[in-house]
């Protein structure tokens, strides 16, 4: 079984330094279930690739030398990525996935371009389910499926896969993916599972799986579906998302105090409403609704004949629910609106057939790797007429003096763009998906910095 690490940071070499695993060695490792191997193809300044290559010995499995929970001498788990590889990631490159090298520490904590191929990985449930777990976390994913047999076509696909996984992250990041989400597509693990596992998946999954999409099934495969231990860490998940919600909730409120001197957030929706009336739109999506604020007003607005909000927060969308008070709004209101739990980095095919869709200051909280995803979710798959998207201008943030230079408005920011790096970005996803886009000031325009919040208008040509 074979994993391959690829980088094209420069000096691509510093990879050996992060894994210490020096490109000029090849180095065997004794395992009880086999051998492991680590040597490096190709190491130069411009490109470096770390192999780990997994010699499981199918005999030793079986013969009780160990507690594996293997039956049969003929088995698949030599040639695919299971919890073997996972053991194995844990162990050679321990050091790699805690996120510490005294040779190169400010690479440790430096997002670099990172490509990941698993050579065969049984995915119980196809290439869609690879998709909703990898793409989430900001990974582009390519996957060749397997026939059962190429002698016999007509016996169909097999449940593996060669998949190559690609993103801009730290090491330690790609390596913890790894060896949380293998298992998970394998849905099995050769060991005992129990609490301690628990532990390693709340601790693993630090930053990453209370948010995700797929956090209950990633759970449930990980700890083998059993129930007691899946429903303790979900609740335990719960919890940590209720925090992080407070914690955005508290930010959110001082960058709307920022925002009070001149109403920006009401000017903001203000022109939405006005370039969502003027498109003619009438069947309307707010993606990344939050609390309800542009579903208030798109309900109050009789244009709008059929209105969609979704957010990837629970929490969120029952917020919005107790803000429209949609328990008691009449029939004929509510028949007009309807609110989903989704995310806006994988495909969703609820989302197709609108008029238009409305971004509202929302791009600005996905990590950069993550807007490629995005981008095809909106402008390819679900490829409204109609395409608003609102952001905040960087080159403003100076016209307040509460805040610190060099600081976003919001700590969930994950980038602010100048003018000139939104219209690149826009123009550049126009073209490549059949859109003509305009560009909008919105609130007081400053004749050196522009306006505090920047509009994108998209109309499918």
């Amino acid at each position: 079984m074979l994993l391959t690490i690829t980088t094209e940071h420069k000096p691509a070499t510093d990879l050996g330094f992060l894994l210490h695993k020096h490109p000029d060695r090849f180095q065997s490792f004794d395992f009880s279930y086999g051998k492991a191997h680590v040597f490096y193809p190709e190491a130069t300044e411009e490109r470096c690739t770390a192999c780990l290559l997994l010699d499981v010995d199918p005999v030793g499995m079986v013969r009780g030398k160990q507690s594996f929970q293997v039956a049969q001498y003929v088995n698949d788990r030599p040639y695919v990525a299971s919890s073997f590889m996972s053991v194995a990631i844990s162990q050679l490159f321990n050091t790699a996935m805690g996120g510490r090298c005294k040779d190169r520490p400010q690479l440790v904590t430096t997002p670099i371009p990172l490509v990941a191929r698993l050579e065969v990985l049984p995915v119980r449930g196809g290439e869609n389910f690879l998709q909703r777990i990898f793409e989430p976390i900001g990974y582009s994913v390519e996957a060749v499926r397997h026939p059962l047999d190429e002698h016999f076509p007509e016996w169909g696909e097999s449940d593996y896969y060669s998949v190559t996984i690609s993103g801009t992250k730290t090491l330690s990041e790609l390596l913890t993916h790894l060896y949380v989400l293998i298992p998970v597509f394998d849905n099995d693990k050769h060991y005992f599972v129990g609490e301690d596992e628990m532990q390693k998946l709340l601790s693993k999954g630090e930053g990453w799986l209370s948010s995700h999409p797929e956090k209950e099934q990633i759970t449930r495969r990980y700890l083998k579906n059993l129930s007691s231990l899946y429903s303790q860490t979900l609740v335990q998940l719960d919890e940590r998302q209720d925090i992080e919600t407070a914690e955005n909730q508290l930010t959110k409120v001082q960058e709307e105090l920022l925002e009070t001197s001149f109403s920006l957030n009401d000017q903001r929706l203000g022109a939405v409403m006005a370039t969502l009336r003027a498109s003619g739109a009438r069947t309307i999506l707010d993606l990344g609704c939050g609390e309800g604020k542009l579903l208030r007003d798109l309900l109050q607005d009789q244009q709008f004949e059929q209105i969609v909000g979704m957010d990837v927060s629970i929490r969120s969308l029952e917020m919005a629910q107790k803000r429209l008070k949609l328990d008691q709004i009449p029939e004929r209101l509510g028949k007009r609106l309807n609110l989903l739990h989704g995310s806006l980095i994988y495909r969703d095919k609820r989302l197709e057939g609108f008029d238009a869709a409305a971004v509202v200051e929302v791009i600005e909280h996905l990590d950069p790797p993550r807007l490629s995803a995005f981008e095809r979710v909106i402008f390819e798959f679900a490829k409204p007429r109609t395409v608003l998207i609102t952001t905040p201008n960087r080159e403003y943030n100076v016209m307040w003096k509460t805040l610190p230079a060099g600081q976003f408005r919001h700590s969930d920011h994950r980038f602010e763009w100048n003018r000139q790096e939104f219209q690149d970005w826009a123009n550049g996803v126009a073209e490549q998906h059949g859109y003509s886009v305009r560009f909008l000031p919105v609130g007081p325009e400053d004749e050196k910095v522009g306006a505090p919040t920047q509009m994108g208008v998209f109309e499918r040509v």
